[in-house]
């Protein structure tokens, strides 16, 4: 199934909806033909925010360290 979905079969579906975002990739819904929002899983979302690196780490690994 294609990961695009329309306001109203989403809102339908929704179930499915959810279960896809959770088993395969973000689903975007779209309204009036326009991307409006995307559904993803918590663990994905989970991810996006989570920094690759702390502050501390970085700083640590800047290659003005010891000037």
């Amino acid at each position: 199934m294609s990961n695009q979905w329309q306001l109203q079969q989403a809102k339908n579906q929704f179930s499915q909806l959810v279960d896809e975002a959770i088993k395969n990739e973000p689903q975007i819904v779209t309204r009036h033909g326009a991307k409006a929002v995307v559904v993803m899983s918590y663990q994905d979302y989970c991810a996006l925010l989570k920094p690759e690196t702390d502050l501390v780490d970085f700083m640590r690994s800047s290659p003005l360290v010891g000037l």
